[in-house]
């Protein structure tokens, strides 16, 4: 079985816009504190619209913010 992985950098990038906090990342990204928690440590994959509210807050491209580790080897079109 594969270990496909979502990380992220969502506490550094609150760290170097001015030392967010999480309780100001909740309020702008419209979820709970303790939802943010559980993203910056890997608990809870936020949804696709909750993850680019994310990474809108920081002015960045989603990328810059979570990155998916897929060990399967990728689809081939033949």
């Amino acid at each position: 079985m594969s270990d496909n992985r979502l990380t992220n950098q969502v506490r550094r990038l609150r760290f170097e816009n001015g030392q967010m906090t999480q309780q100001q990342l909740a309020d702008k990204a419209g979820v709970t504190r303790q939802t943010i928690i559980a993203i910056e440590s890997g608990k809870y994959a936020p949804s696709l619209p909750l993850a680019f509210k994310i990474a809108r807050t920081f002015a960045v491209p989603i990328e810059q913010v979570f990155q998916y580790q897929d060990d399967d080897p990728p689809v081939s079109d033949a």
